[in-house]
């Protein structure tokens, strides 16, 4: 829903202490308008591109993520934002996060204290807790990741763990990640599940699993508009055999599943591929395949399908891959980015097709951010 045009409020913007939400103070109706004529104006070279209507966001309350950095003590943690001094800065009040965040925090301020985990001094290198990474799915359950330093503080959470759990009773998975490097890096690598395994991300089309560390977009209902767009553009298609490049944990793939179609899903971080089988498995009718590889090494005699989907990261598919694609020449192409710039370097390298359907879809409000789905097709060969 667009709000009306007048202003809006955030204590923590309006007073300078946060400045993430670089569009806040316009109009968010006015921000849509702007994203959507700039996307139509990149890709204006393409003039037989037919533009649908964009896809809004809720201009608050619609951020399923929270990544807090930990500062203060453990006594009086403060949860939000670095400073420039590298000091914690407390936001208790951020209105984007969904409810469920917000109704998690206090729990989660009592759990540093109760578990005595002493926040991470950036400046001084002491300390253990580094970041409080929350998660909510569309039905409010919850994943909560505690980034520490090292195992020092590992013991402490098991033994409260059961506490935090009856104070979140929707919490359904918490797990330690481990980044003991003194660099701005938020993750590392080593995850240590404390409970359960899978957050269920519940989409129109089918439930996504989503482990420790997966991705998943930050909007749930504007990523339940985009895989349904998706699943509409394509059903018109009369197609029967797909392929997801960079398929994650299976969005796309298992929302054009079924109708006869066999679907095959491409991505090389094997957790994220553990889960996409996970929700395939879930699914009553045929499901998708799920392969874990890098989408760069598969030969064209695998990429050979009637609709190639592709929803690659921000640097876009590159020369090589583009290359491939070409050489393989699957009739359609579904092309999801997160980059408009990379998307228009992408398209202007698959000289071979011709974009025929266009739509914004706001993931990230007060942001310049922008995802685009672009539905190209062959063009004929003219030598048959």
């Amino acid at each position: 829903m667009i709000e009306p045009s007048g202003p809006r409020t955030c204590v923590h913007h309006d007073t300078g202490v946060c400045r993430s939400c670089s569009g806040w103070a316009q109009p968010y109706a006015d921000q849509l308008h702007a994203k959507d004529r700039s996307c139509r104006d990149l890709l204006a070279r393409f003039p037989n591109l037919q533009w649908d209507a964009p896809t809004a966001s809720e201009p608050v309350h619609f951020r399923n993520k929270a990544k807090l950095a930990v500062g203060g003590t453990s006594a009086a943690p403060t949860l939000g934002v670095l400073g420039a001094d590298l000091q914690g800065i407390d936001l208790p009040h951020c209105r984007l996060y969904v409810a469920a965040i917000e109704a998690a925090l206090p729990a989660i301020r009592g759990f540093i204290s109760e578990a005595s985990l002493s926040p991470y001094d950036a400046r001084a290198r002491v300390g253990e807790l580094k970041y409080v990474l929350l998660t909510a799915s569309p039905d409010g359950r919850l994943m909560v990741r505690w980034v520490l330093r090292s195992r020092e503080a590992e013991g402490r959470l098991r033994k409260h763990l059961p506490s935090l759990l009856a104070s979140l009773p929707d919490l359904d998975v918490v797990s330690i990640n481990l980044q003991p490097q003194p660099a701005a890096i938020v993750e590392g690598d080593e995850e240590v599940l404390l409970h359960g395994s899978t957050l269920r991300m519940r989409m129109p089309g089918a439930d996504l699993h989503l482990r420790p560390g997966g991705f998943f977009q930050t909007n749930s209902d504007v990523a339940a508009e985009l895989y349904t767009t998706a699943a509409t553009w394509s059903a018109a298609l009369g197609i029967e055999r797909v392929i997801d490049l960079y398929c994650g944990i299976g969005g796309f793939a298992l929302h054009l599943a079924g109708q006869g179609r066999s679907v095959s899903g491409y991505e090389i971080h094997p957790a994220a591929v553990d889960a996409a089988r996970r929700s395939a498995a879930d699914l009553e009718g045929p499901a998708p395949e799920f392969h874990c590889v890098d989408a760069t090494t598969l030969p064209a005699s695998v990429l050979g399908a009637d609709l190639m989907v592709v929803n690659p990261p921000r640097r876009g598919l590159g020369a090589r891959l583009c290359a491939q694609l070409a050489d393989a020449a699957p009739p359609w192409l579904l092309y999801s980015s997160c980059n408009p710039q990379t998307l228009l370097a992408d398209l202007e390298r698959l000289h071979d097709y011709q974009p025929a359907r266009a739509r914004l879809f706001d993931l990230f409000p007060h942001t310049p951010h922008a995802e685009v789905l672009v539905l190209s097709r062959r063009a004929p060969d003219p030598a048959h």
